[in-house]
């Protein structure tokens, strides 16, 4: 029998996020409607839909689709923030952000891969998304942020990326040790950031002036 890539969506929604607590309706259509497969390198076809990561090349991954929906579950998304992502990678993670948000910007240091997101985002239809070239561990200057995300793990939280979340916003970041992290939220009500622990992940590393040295 041959299975199509909308039925995997569907089993990878139900078994790995409703079966292990997402709730949030918007996050769980978002991941059901995006095509994973096409952010996977060829010879990753296959495991596109896996309860895993994957490589993606340059020594980079694709998040588990759990930590994805989990992250961006988080972000308590209503459709009019403008999000800043770091860590683009193929650009999976935007691009559900981007059908749960206004504007995303995503940050990627590598060019090569930053490109190769450009390009297939751009393919896919998705107008509210701009990739940028750059430390992500100093975000990007503009408008704040009404929500930050960081797809690696950090040794703490960039002063840089607190400093551009807009009042009322969240900034969700693995925060933790080289090769180990605890899901960390940062609120900022009221000009005070409360950070809440939620839990462990294994992210590749956070680089940058804020983060960890490039190895």
């Amino acid at each position: 029998m041959i299975v199509s890539f909308e039925d995997l969506r569907s089993s990878m929604v139900a078994d790995q996020l409703v079966g292990r607590g997402i709730r949030d309706p918007r996050v769980l259509d978002a991941m059901a409607r995006v095509p994973r497969h096409l952010f996977v390198p060829a010879e990753a076809v296959p495991l596109a839909y896996a309860d895993r990561a994957l490589p993606i090349g340059h020594g980079q991954t694709i998040s588990q689709p759990y930590m994805v929906a989990v992250m961006t579950e988080a972000l308590a998304l209503s459709g009019r923030e403008r999000v800043l992502e770091v860590g683009t990678g193929s650009g999976y993670q935007a691009a559900i952000l981007a059908e749960l948000a206004r504007d995303v910007v995503t940050i990627e240091r590598r060019p090569e891969l930053a490109e190769a997101a450009r390009t297939r985002l751009a393919s896919l239809g998705y107008k509210n998304i701009t990739v940028v070239v750059a430390d992500g561990t100093a975000g990007e200057a503009g408008i704040p942020y009404d929500a930050i995300l960081v797809t690696a793990g950090a040794p703490r939280v960039p002063e840089s990326l607190k400093a551009q979340l807009a009042e009322g916003g969240r900034l969700v970041i693995p925060i933790g040790s080289y090769g180990q992290q605890d899901l960390t939220v940062v609120a900022r009500t009221g000009g005070v950031f409360v950070e809440s622990v939620h839990e462990s992940c294994v992210f590749v590393p956070l680089v940058g002036r804020e983060g960890w040295p490039d190895r």
